[in-house]
């Protein structure tokens, strides 16, 4: 694809009436060398779509565009610097093959480039990120070596490689080839929007080879274009050296959006991204979670972590500049990467909820509290219960719940609802991580004096309200005739509610309870001698 006419002209006039610091003798010419970048022998150039949905939650009528560098043959952005590295090898260093250490989806781009090309590649991986990084029909001419726990080990033995083999090396970010290569990213922008540049575009930052590839090519064709970097939480890198005035490296960073770990940003990355980057955005897991569901609603599509943080970053600017801003702005958030593992969904979804919200309830340990709490809850979809009996002795039944509230106010009134009932009292967890990563999971546990105690697995048709009505017939049924004991949901969507419960049966009465179980018609089956409830739970 060759760059629009009107762009190159932009571009031209921009250097003609300016010298920007960052070039300096001997640097590369990062426009010419995006210019006549050799990306698109493999990559496609992505459409820049509007989001509808999310624009309507910016404040000042705000929108956002999605670069859909998810829609990349191998679904990121990382073939483009990939293949523009490799395509620009001369024919007797292509002859002796390649290697790369990989940084997460750069083993993708790497392996499709080889394989179009016809070059042997070995690719060094940490130790076990390896999984669903390399399509099959990519694997031929392709070595994969997992070496070391970090990035660090990975790329020290990639050179190592490349110096015993002669090889040449592919690094992921720090290389100006890899550099241009992205910066075809903001090139595609720039295009698309020439009758109205954007505001800012946000892209996220990892070692800084996207952001600063798009960074120098925009900063010289459209200097008013703001650039700004999207964190995470505990993996700031460039964040903390614009602070420091230096490239800081971190002994241990968080891993969620980069699985491998990288601990600093590339030499060159630094200084493009210290000299163009207008500012640095950083955001909580919580809030990736959530504009992957964000994303999902405006474009059907799953985001990786690492594809999603800018738009999460893009949000949040958005937010905290709206009052010195007061007017509508125009954004583009890159959609990096979707290589999700399968493995992450229940984790994003549990997260990304900004609905549901946690917390933890105090209430009698009477015969019918379970229904005047769920009386005080409804209409309100409960999508999580857990409760287990601690001791014969104790007056007081400890409960963790989520429910679904419209927003935080609504939720706010809930807590104030369950607090004004005697000898019931609510505390929010929704903003508490030991609670929503841990506690939530390890509530219960053996109880102290539980005496005739029953357990079973129950099963209904899930619907709203289908637990107020089970707990409903339960109630009925008995007439609060058995205790219950343990108590655990959780609401996934699923058509069948399954719902865990133990009953205080006293032996006397075994025959009069297998007869109520008949009656109220649920499927279940007991698992009182079930061995993983008599380990931990009995």
């Amino acid at each position: 694809m060759l760059p629009h006419r009107s762009l190159v002209s932009r571009a031209l006039k921009t250097r003609a009436s300016s010298s920007l610091a960052w070039i300096r003798p001997g640097a590369h010419d990062y426009l010419r060398e995006t210019l006549e970048s050799r990306v698109y022998e493999v990559a496609v150039q992505t459409p820049l779509a509007y989001a509808p949905s999310l624009s309507k939650t910016l404040p000042n009528g705000s929108s956002l565009y999605l670069k859909r560098e998810d829609l990349q043959p191998t679904f990121s952005f990382n073939i483009r610097g990939a293949h523009n590295k490799i395509a620009n090898l001369t024919p007797l260093q292509k002859q002796n093959g390649i290697v790369a250490c990989a940084a997460g989806n750069h083993v993708q781009g790497v392996a499709y480039s080889a394989q179009h090309l016809g070059i042997d590649a070995v690719i060094v991986t940490p130790l076990g990120t390896t999984q669903n990084k390399i399509a099959p029909n990519n694997q031929s001419r392709v070595k994969i070596i997992e070496h070391g726990t970090d990035f660090e080990a990975s790329l020290k033995e990639a050179y190592r490689i490349a110096q015993t083999e002669g090889r040449s090396l592919v690094h992921p970010f720090d290389d100006p080839l890899v550099i241009a290569g992205h910066g075809t990213v903001g090139m595609e922008i720039l295009k698309d929007t020439a009758g109205e540049l954007p505001d800012a575009i946000f892209a996220p930052v990892g070692g800084g080879g996207l952001i600063a590839g798009i960074a120098a090519f925009v900063k010289e064709v459209a200097p008013t274009v703001r650039i700004i970097g999207v964190e995470q939480e505990g993996a700031n890198l460039l964040q903390v050296s614009r602070q420091k005035r230096e490239c800081v490296s971190f002994p241990v960073v968080n891993r969620f959006t980069d699985d491998v770990g990288i601990r600093a940003l590339g030499e060159e990355n630094y200084r493009l991204c210290s000299a163009l980057v207008d500012d640095v955005v950083t955001v909580s897991t919580d809030e990736i979670c959530s504009a992957i569901k964000d994303i999902f609603g405006d474009t059907r599509s799953l985001m990786e972590p690492l594809g999603a943080i800018s738009v999460a970053g893009a949000k949040k600017y958005a937010h905290e500049h709206a009052a010195t801003s007061q007017q509508a702005e125009k954004y583009v958030a890159i959609l990096a990467a979707a290589n999700m593992d399968f493995d992450r969904l229940r984790f994003v979804a549990e997260r990304s909820d900004d609905r549901e919200r946690f917390m933890s309830v105090q209430i009698p340990e009477t015969k019918g509290s379970f229904q005047r709490l769920y009386n005080l809850i409804y209409p309100r979809n409960v999508t999580e219960f857990t409760y287990r009996m601690n001791s014969q002795d104790d007056d007081v039944a400890h409960i963790c719940m989520s429910i679904q509230t419209k927003s935080a106010p609504e939720f706010d009134e809930v807590i104030t609802q369950i607090n004004s009932q005697d000898g019931m009292r609510a505390t929010d967890l929704s903003e508490n991580e030991l609670a929503k990563a841990h506690l939530r999971h390890l509530t219960g546990g053996r109880a102290d004096d539980v005496s005739h105690e029953r357990l079973f697995r129950l099963e209904f048709p899930e619907r709203p309200g289908a637990l107020k009505d089970f707990l409903g017939t339960l109630g009925d049924a008995s007439h609060a005739r058995w205790n219950v004991s343990l108590f655990h949901y959780r609401n996934h969507g699923a058509d069948i509610g399954r719902v865990l419960v133990g009953f205080q049966v006293p032996a006397a009465e075994n025959d009069a309870f297998s007869a109520f179980l008949q009656k109220v018609g649920f499927r279940f089956v007991e698992e009182t001698k079930n061995p993983a409830y008599t380990q931990f739970l009995m």
